[in-house]
């Protein structure tokens, strides 16, 4: 049942203005209201490496258990209120249940990348200083032992995958431990202090550092974000405010939790209680999907433009006749999703004409039904986040009655600043502020947050908070933007990737991204160039199963991807797609020349984010070559 607005208005208020100062206390307060109740799904893969994995489930009891060892083991070993504990791991359940107890202990927690490198690791170690590690496996506690020398004050390195957990030679007594031996010197902790964890909770203070998250810099080392205990509180009850998720909700975590959008789900799960099904493994996530059944999840653009290019590869593996059916149910859903939204902004009712609604029944059962089946059968809604979606495969997959939530935050606000309300959600904007949030554009176009969700600062560094926040409390989101009359937000770009032409004209590269990911089923990434240049150029890396596929196909089979993409027939291929995008572009903004990359962008190389979102000076600098050819002979003014 839905309810009245004023009555809606009334209830976020409540729950925003009456929160409690940490996630902590909801953690305690969610066990005590539902301890029998399904928190985590979790899986775990055979013994002998073949076949299914097997899901097992943790009760708000029993993950209480282990939550309130952890923190116990951790006061054993001395660690103190505020005092940073890293955590270095793929997103798995023992993330969450380490992060937890580190937050129960009243410590701080310091989230690392599992991708890490070895010296960024030991950077992010000694900045924050931090005293104990939380690693994943070898893989990490070989990055916490390399650089030992160098962190005096970290004290132990708590390892995850049990059988990695050995000292080596060199290491100081006592120095590894398993995170199974932390948790049961902590449950013998609580024997003799059985109130020890739920005092530090008590003595929470809603200004104290919770989490110290380092974003990924384009250029020199990463700044540490201090978001206090506030910030997640004031999130969690804000989601849980939205009305966007309910108790029933079973919830796929695949983000990492390292990064502010993965660690915000997890704070928003506690306040409402529903199921989250946690697992990292990105190349396990369609395989996932039909096993979970989720009604909602979080993803990044990258993952629906993969399934997007992925149905209509499928389609056009079936032959002419099936491709065909698809590119015209898939024009048939743009068109249903824009007039179904049209027509609820002006006037409450989605209803569409009856021709068009004829049109998608038929469509449904031919595609779309099996779409909604491969993401499980019963997503109820998807939040997209940390970069922009390209409209036109946000309203196929609307029309294909996969509701895709746009929404908008950064780091330095706690990930969640705007999210599309439910039913009157908007394809191509990030929707309306949180409850609690403040917005305005500035003169520039820049946009601006004020609210609970705010970072404190950056870690060590007064002179950059300064630069970003105002001491009124406005933050400097850095992102240019538009807010509709009713106040929803569109992102145009980042004020710092403004391209300005040698002409004089003003372009935002991501439209134009966006637009070529919407027509060309072949692109992976696509990064446009043309800041002081006298015309645009673009880096376009396909996606290797799809292109490899289409090569089979034209007389290419054996050839890698390297000799695939250059060859001539490839060429001309993603030139009919550069064509299409040029001809709804102004000039200034058209694609004038394009060069193919040898391979794709990737995090090992340090062009992409953990979220996948690209690094625009890394790439620019990587392929510096390409760019300057395709420049070369022109004059430059």
């Amino acid at each position: 049942m839905k309810r009245a607005p004023e009555e809606h208005v009334t209830d976020s208020q409540s729950l925003i203005e009456n929160r409690p100062p940490s996630v902590a206390t909801l953690f305690l307060e969610r066990v005590a209201a539902t301890p029998e109740g399904e928190a985590y799904r979790y899986p775990v893969p055979p013994a002998s490496g073949q076949g299914p994995d097997d899901w097992k489930s943790l009760t708000w009891a029993e993950a209480a258990q282990r939550v309130y060892a952890t923190a116990a083991g951790l006061i054993e070993l001395g660690v103190g209120p505020e005092e940073r504990v890293a955590l270095a791991s793929s997103t798995r359940v023992e993330w969450i249940l380490a992060d937890l107890g580190v937050l129960c202990s009243g410590a701080a927690t310091t989230t690392v990348y599992p991708s890490t490198n070895a010296d960024e690791t030991a950077y992010i170690l000694a900045d924050s200083g931090s005293r104990i590690m939380i690693a994943e496996d070898a893989a990490q506690l070989a990055k916490a032992r390399e650089c030992r020398a160098d962190l005096p004050d970290l004290a132990h390195v708590i390892v995850i995958d049990e059988t990695a957990a050995v000292p080596a030679e060199g290491d100081p007594e006592g120095w590894v431990l398993s995170l199974a031996e932390l948790e049961k010197r902590g449950a013998a902790y609580l024997e003799k202090n059985p109130s020890c964890v739920k005092e530090r909770v008590a003595a929470l203070r809603a200004d104290q550092l919770a989490t110290l998250i380092y974003t990924s810099g384009t250029t020199g080392r990463p700044k540490g974000v201090r978001l206090p205990h506030d910030c997640w509180s004031y999130m969690a009850r804000a989601i849980q405010a939205t009305g966007l998720v309910n108790e029933e909700d079973v919830q796929y975590l695949w983000l990492p939790l390292a990064h502010v959008f993965g660690k915000v789900l997890t704070a928003g799960q506690i306040a409402q209680g529903h199921v989250i099904a946690v697992d990292g493994r990105v190349d396990k996530i369609i395989e996932n999907l039909p096993v979970v059944r989720p009604t909602y999840m979080a993803a990044v653009p990258r993952i629906f433009e993969k399934v997007y290019n992925g149905v209509a590869a499928k389609a056009r593996e079936g032959g002419g006749a099936k491709y065909k059916i698809f590119q015209w149910a898939a024009g048939v859903a743009r068109e249903y999703a824009k007039v179904s939204q049209d027509n609820f902004r002006r006037t409450g009712n989605a209803s569409v004409p009856f021709g068009l609604a004829a049109k998608h029944q038929v469509a449904d059962k031919l595609v779309y039904a099996k779409l909604r089946e491969a993401f499980g059968g019963r997503l109820r809604a998807a939040v997209s986040g940390s970069a922009a979606l390209a409209p036109e495969i946000g309203y196929f997959f609307a029309g294909a009655g996969i509701h895709i939530l746009e929404g908008y935050g950064l780091t330095e606000s706690s990930a969640a600043s705007f999210v599309n309300p439910g039913e009157a959600y908007r394809t191509g904007t990030v929707g309306k502020p949180l409850p609690g949030t403040e917005v305005r554009i500035a003169e520039d176009g820049e946009i601006l947050l004020r609210g609970p969700g705010i970072m404190q600062g950056y870690h060590g560094l007064p002179e950059k908070t300064a630069e970003v926040l105002e001491s009124d409390g406005w933050f400097h989101t850095g992102d240019i933007g538009e807010l509709s009359a009713d106040g929803y937000l569109r992102i145009t770009d980042r004020k710092k990737d403004l391209i300005k032409t040698s002409g004089g004209k003003y372009i935002a590269p991501a439209e134009v991204e966006g637009q070529f990911k919407a027509v060309c089923p072949f692109v992976s990434n696509v990064l446009v160039h043309g800041a002081n240049r006298n015309f645009c150029t673009a880096l376009i890396a396909l996606d290797e199963p799809t292109i490899l596929t289409w090569a089979k196909e034209h007389g290419l089979a054996g050839k890698d991807y390297a000799a695939v993409v250059a060859t001539e027939q490839v060429r001309e291929l993603i030139d009919g797609y550069v064509e299409r995008v040029n001809e709804g572009l102004q000039r200034w903004q058209q694609i004038r020349k394009f060069r193919i990359l040898p391979r794709d962008l990737d995090i090992e190389h340090g062009e992409v984010t953990p979220s996948l979102k690209v690094k625009r000076p890394v790439v620019e600098r990587t392929f510096k070559d390409l760019l300057d050819d395709m420049y070369a002979g022109t004059r430059e003014s």
